[in-house]
């Protein structure tokens, strides 16, 4: 009576190894995911910390641009006003004055 006994003893053992091996198994596999998990986790940190970087660089240009573009727009408005300032005396010569050029036309007697 002793035989089966040991032998159901000898099989739950072996069952017992048996999942005590799956279970060590599925936690280095776990591990190995946590590991990658964590290098994928610092390569996206230093991605992000690059592209911060990236983006104050780019913010800093672009004020830079709308200073510039600024300070083209106010230039060119003072550009129309000097030439709509130099049309509108032009403009106060009579037309006929501005036919002739230099004052040479003689208007006719009619």
């Amino acid at each position: 009576m002793m035989a089966p006994t040991l032998d159901e003893a000898m099989k739950r053992l072996d069952m017992a190894l048996g999942l005590l091996e799956a279970s060590v198994s599925r936690r280095l596999e776990a591990e190995k995911r946590r590991g990658g998990l964590e290098t994928e986790l610092q390569l996206m940190q230093d991605d992000r910390s690059r592209l911060a970087v990236e983006l104050d660089g780019a913010l800093t240009r672009l004020q830079r641009f709308e200073a510039a573009t600024d300070d083209v727009g106010r230039r060119v408005r003072q550009a129309i006003g000097a030439v709509e300032s130099v049309l509108s005396q032009a403009g106060a010569l009579s037309p006929v004055a501005q036919l002739a050029g230099a004052g040479d036309y003689e208007p006719e007697d009619g």
